[in-house]
């Protein structure tokens, strides 16, 4: 059976034990052989809505942490930069530079982010046809100095796409799984199920959620067919300094994780 893709972690760096103690938690997923295992937290969430909301400890020791997690638990690592210079810089420490919906289309960063050895994660904007995703791949593909297009050239190229819903109207986002379809004839196709369930700007400076929906829509995208999920996860999503709303709590990841590998190796078999 294909490998999924699995991307999970706490959403960003609230400090060293919380990610250490998550990091242990979530190794399981790397020792299965089923999973392409990524751990993820961000050092900087720099599109929060208030200019008072928690950030995370900054590029330097977000990254130190970063690496200590890589080495004391031998995982693959995966974080958000948001300016052309962070990503050199983080690439000496991550395997993926992931690449925020709200600036998918920047090509400064497209273009930087390309110039490194990491694999890149592209996150379709709320606002963008899915169809116009092939052209942030494009960005990166000719700057590692590829002209052919497609699911495998992508693939080839360390570049994959992640879906997490379109704006409907304010307050709002809604899935249209046809978009996971379109998208995969540009790029493998990773389904954000936490972001998904957001409903930004609802909740007086900050963003909401509704986090029983998380996993109906993962196990959709699974059954529709994608070669991924992203899950932002927290021992106590209540607690949790950014994204709580919309995160998925660590035990119920557990048991969506192993009921979207079941639904995964049917779709296998009907092929």
């Amino acid at each position: 059976m294909k490998k999924m893709i699995l991307i999970a972690g706490p959403c960003v760096i609230e400090n060293k034990e919380l990610v250490f103690k998550m990091a242990q938690e979530l190794r399981q997923f790397a020792d299965d052989a089923r999973i392409e295992f990524y751990f993820k937290s961000s050092f900087d969430k720099a599109n929060r809505t208030s200019i008072d909301s928690f950030r995370g400890p900054g590029l330097e020791e977000g990254l130190r942490i970063l690496e200590s997690v890589k080495k004391e638990f031998a995982l693959n690592i995966l974080t958000d930069i948001h300016e052309s210079y962070q990503a050199k810089i983080a690439s000496e420490v991550v395997d993926v530079l992931q690449i925020p919906a709200f600036l998918c289309r920047q090509t400064d960063l497209l273009v930087a982010a390309a110039k490194t050895q990491s694999k890149i994660n592209i996150k379709k904007g709320q606002f963008l046809n899915p169809s116009d995703i092939k052209y942030s791949i494009k960005k990166v593909l000719q700057t590692r100095g590829v002209e052919q297009e497609g699911y495998e050239v992508a693939q080839k190229n360390g570049v994959f796409v992640a879906e997490r819903g379109a704006s409907f109207g304010y307050g709002n986002l809604v899935v249209d799984m046809r978009s996971l379809v379109i998208m995969r004839e540009f790029a493998p196709v990773i389904f954000d199920a936490t972001h998904s369930v957001q409903m930004p700007g609802v909740a007086g400076g900050k963003s909401g959620g509704k986090s029983e929906f998380i996993q109906p829509l993962a196990r959709a995208a699974a059954a529709v067919g994608v070669d991924g999920f992203f899950f932002e996860t927290h021992i106590n999503p209540s607690e949790a300094l950014c994204d709580g709303p919309n995160m998925l709590n660590l035990e119920h990841l557990k048991k969506c994780v192993s009921k979207l590998l079941e639904i995964q190796n049917l779709i296998e078999k009907e092929k």
